[in-house]
């Protein structure tokens, strides 16, 4: 997902909360080959949206990395030529800030000699720190950022350091185009967009792009927008059989209320910016029903893979919760790391940015992940239904 700065978080000091779990004894150095490994721990840095607008996002990505980090710690560590080296992992908060989010990266890799980074949520924070780790030559694994152009160069060449454990917008935006037109048989659409993101426009762009039947209106919001009933209202007029609205759940779940309240009953699809618990929390689990989005995780289908079903028995028991979407995405971001290092037998940061670009079939919990040349992640996708603000099914798109 990608983040413009908003009003809400504008001006918040950009001091990073820092957290160590593992307290290992590291010594990394920054040699002209990136960050080494040469103490008894692997540091791994956490560049994540802890607080403002993506506070939500970041928190159970954190979730998912501790949960990750602790089996494999648990187990020994991660295997380093021969020798097992724990994970020790310095978390730190960007605040949902691009100026925060590339401080964060030059803390991480020159005061913290981190060999790699997992993070961030948001495209537009993980965007500012790319320069960071680039000079660095530290890699950057983000579980969620799915702008298109996150992880290239302006010559289309992929960004050196930069990965994904998700799709790109191109392809999700797509998905809801498709499910809405053959599943849902919705021939006339309205679409409302997130202006205030260049996730939310360019998800409505790829879908508009994509879509076989007619896109009878678009309008768009912006972040912190509380009213929507005059575009919903001239929706209904126009007797659309379906709305496409990418966003986050903070202004989906609104409209979702208020097309409800003004008896437009018809479904609303969106994007994986929904995938939280607070967008039921806000719609009113009556009026989150024939709610529809596109997701990289999706629980009915992950019970039938026996990694995933493991995951979503160990996370119940230790956050007492189901695993959400954020938190599965990073509990693979952290796998891949380790299989990058194993792979390279090594921890030399330019070493585990060669392993993650050769990762081939990993069996991660959100589906076989294989790492694109555009260090993208080519990956399943599904479409989770929501009635009474409850998962009731979900249909895998191809």
């Amino acid at each position: 997902m990608k983040k413009k700065m908003i009003k809400r978080v504008t001006g918040i000091a950009a001091i990073a909360m820092s957290a160590v779990i593992f307290a290992g004894c590291s010594t990394a150095k920054t040699t002209s080959q990136g960050n080494d490994q040469t103490g008894k721990t692997v540091k791994i840095g956490v560049n994540l949206e802890l607080s403002g607008a993506a506070g939500g996002y970041g928190n159970q990505m954190k979730q998912g990395i501790q949960m990750a980090t602790k089996e494999i710690n648990d187990k020994g560590g991660v295997n380093v030529n021969g020798k097992k080296k724990k994970i020790q992992l310095v978390i730190k908060d960007n605040k949902t800030s691009t100026s925060t989010s590339a401080s964060v990266a030059a803390q991480l890799v020159n005061n913290d000699k981190v060999n790699a980074i997992i993070g961030t949520a948001t495209t537009n924070a993980g965007t500012a720190a790319i320069p960071n780790e680039t000079k660095a030559k530290v890699p950057a694994l983000s579980p969620s950022a799915t702008d298109p152009n996150f992880t290239l160069q302006k010559n289309g060449k992929a960004q050196p350091y930069v990965f994904r454990a998700c799709y790109q917008n191109n392809f999700q935006g797509g998905t809801g185009a498709k499910f809405i037109y053959n599943n849902l048989k919705a021939k006339r659409v309205a679409v409302l967009g997130d202006n205030s993101t260049d996730y939310g426009t360019g998800l409505a762009k790829a879908f508009k792009a994509q879509y076989k039947g007619k896109v009878v209106d678009t309008q768009y919001f912006s972040a912190g927008d509380k009213d929507f009933n005059a575009i919903l209202t001239s929706f209904k007029n126009k007797k659309v059989n379906a709305i496409y609205a990418p966003g986050y759940y903070s202004e989906i779940g609104l409209i979702i209320k208020q097309a409800r309240q003004i008896g437009l009953n018809v479904p609303i699809v969106g994007s994986d910016g929904m995938a939280d618990a607070k967008l039921v929390q806000i719609a009113g689990a009556k009026n989150a029903s024939n709610i529809y989005y596109t997701t990289p995780f999706s629980r009915t289908v992950a019970e039938s893979n026996p990694t995933a079903a493991k995951f979503l028995k160990a996370y119940k028991v230790q956050y007492h919760t189901d695993a959400p979407t954020f938190s599965a995405l990073a509990y693979d971001s952290t796998y891949m790391i380790k299989q990058a290092i194993e792979s390279q037998k090594s921890a030399n940061s330019v070493k585990i940015t060669q392993g993650l670009a050769k990762i081939k079939n990993f069996d991660g919990v959100t589906g076989k992940i294989t790492i694109d040349n555009k260090h993208d992640a080519d990956k399943p996708i599904a479409v989770e239904h929501l009635n009474n603000g409850k998962v009731v099914d979900s249909t895998q798109i191809k």
